[in-house]
């Protein structure tokens, strides 16, 4: 509320100086606050109901006389909202108990110009509706601090009570940081989908700091072309399926600090896209792993059209009859350590559960060192031959040592006419519950 002093005059015309001051509050306030103290017309914000007592000292530079004004404060009501939002808007902190929502959305609303979310607010949504950014001028700016989030909220507080967000903005200034997004996923937004977030084909966002959870759907779901702009410390937790599903583009963005394996359907990245990097790329791809040791999941066939580079300690898990493929204009270099082992394995636990890793690529980077590659040969690489991996083509290089291959439906390793493999390969890995010959090299 809005206090106001410019009622006072002097006699004699002379400037007046202002002084507030809180001389009074409920017993139980701790936050209330006074905004422009020294001006004619501070802001006074109670936090608790009851009664505040101010004083108002004005001063022309000789003389000075005070005055007190008595606020009681009953308890304040959420705003509502009802209407597209089609002029630039801030939405205020109203309510200082962040268990009561400042604003209710009470039916879907289009954003279509730039919408500011200050630190604190909390936005309840009623049942089924949404958030949608637009494409033409939305803008959301939601940046909380880590006492003050912003939250997302059912305005009944259980899984899947609300749609999500939608983002179809391309807008650079999209940002996403310290908020909550909860108990959305009520219904499908995009490709029969269902998510707390969602981003549309070539939109754009920053997600920072925050908690995605309790979503009856994932927590994120960017479709492909999406982008994500910065992608650190964020939270996945208690969703019904996967905390996120992205497309390959996305995957080098996420950082190890985010955590995807509280309580979520299904503990791992889930990854929907067909290739990695672009032909005649230059920049290597690099794919790091998680402090809390997230899986990455592949849900479609992936070609490897750059350089793909995996970290110490990253797991790789493919769908049922999934396969890699390294092609002519790629590399592999997959190098773990002894203790964090780069893995290659099937969603399944099951031997010969996905197809496996077919190389096509005669790099000299083509590298496997301390990993594992098991329960692939599901069915044929190529030629007719299953195995967990195959060199498949003239030249075609790989340097394999100090790795397990094991649980194949085929051949540990099979190497096809003109392809080579380091002579050491058959002593230099352990082998294991393979269906065919450890190491088989195609006359």
């Amino acid at each position: 509320m809005t206090l106001d002093g410019t009622a006072s005059r002097d006699p004699q015309g002379l400037p007046l100086t202002y002084q507030w001051t809180i001389i009074r509050k409920p017993a139980t306030s701790v936050n209330a606050t006074l905004a422009g103290p020294t001006t004619a017309k501070p802001t006074f914000m109670p936090d608790e109901v009851g009664e505040y007592e101010l004083t108002m000292t004005a001063s022309n530079g000789k003389d000075t006389r005070s005055d007190n004004v008595l606020v009681t404060a009953s308890a304040a009501q959420p705003m509502t909202i009802n209407a597209d939002i089609t002029v630039q808007t801030i939405l205020d902190d109203r309510i200082a108990n962040p268990n009561l929502p400042d604003y209710i959305v009470t039916k879907s609303i289009a954003v279509k110009h730039e919408l500011t979310i200050r630190p604190g607010v909390v936005i309840a949504f009623e049942r089924d509706v949404r958030f949608d950014i637009n494409a033409n001028g939305g803008i959301l700016i939601a940046k909380g601090t880590a006492d003050k989030k912003i939250r997302f909220v059912g305005v009944n507080p259980t899984k899947g009570y609300w749609a999500g967000i939608m983002v179809y903005s391309g807008s650079n200034a999209n940002v996403l940081e310290q908020v909550e997004v909860l108990q959305a996923g009520s219904r499908t937004l995009l490709d029969n989908k269902k998510a707390g977030i969602t981003l549309f084909k070539e939109s754009q966002i920053v997600l920072k700091n925050s908690l995605i959870a309790q979503n009856d759907g994932y927590g994120l779901f960017a479709n492909e072309e999406a982008i994500l702009r910065e992608f650190t410390a964020n939270t996945f937790s208690a969703n019904t399926e996967a905390g996120i599903l992205l497309v390959t583009d996305n995957v080098a963005k996420l950082d190890a600090a985010s955590v995807f394996t509280n309580g979520n359907g299904r503990n791992v990245i889930e990854i929907n896209g067909d290739y990695i990097g672009e032909n005649g790329q230059s920049a290597e791809i690099i794919w790091g792993g998680f402090t809390d040791k997230t899986p990455y999941r592949l849900l479609n066939d992936v070609a490897v059209r750059s350089g793909w580079k995996l970290n110490p300690g990253v797991t790789v898990e493919a769908g049922r009859d999934i396969s890699i493929h390294i092609n002519e204009s790629g590399y592999l270099t997959a190098k773990g350590t002894d203790t964090q082992k780069v893995r290659f394995t099937g969603a399944g636990t099951t031997a010969a559960y996905w197809k496996g890793i077919l190389c096509l690529s005669a790099s000299a980077k083509n590298t496997i060192e301390n990993a594992e590659i098991l329960n692939a040969g599901s069915s044929s690489l190529a030629a007719g031959n299953r195995a967990n991996l195959l060199l498949y083509g003239d030249s075609v290089l790989m340097s394999v040592r100090k790795t397990r291959i094991g649980g194949s439906g085929g051949y540990g390793i099979y190497v096809a006419s003109g392809a080579n493999l380091n002579d050491d390969a058959t002593n230099s890995n352990t082998f294991d519950g393979n269906a065919q010959a450890n190491v088989e090299h195609e006359n």
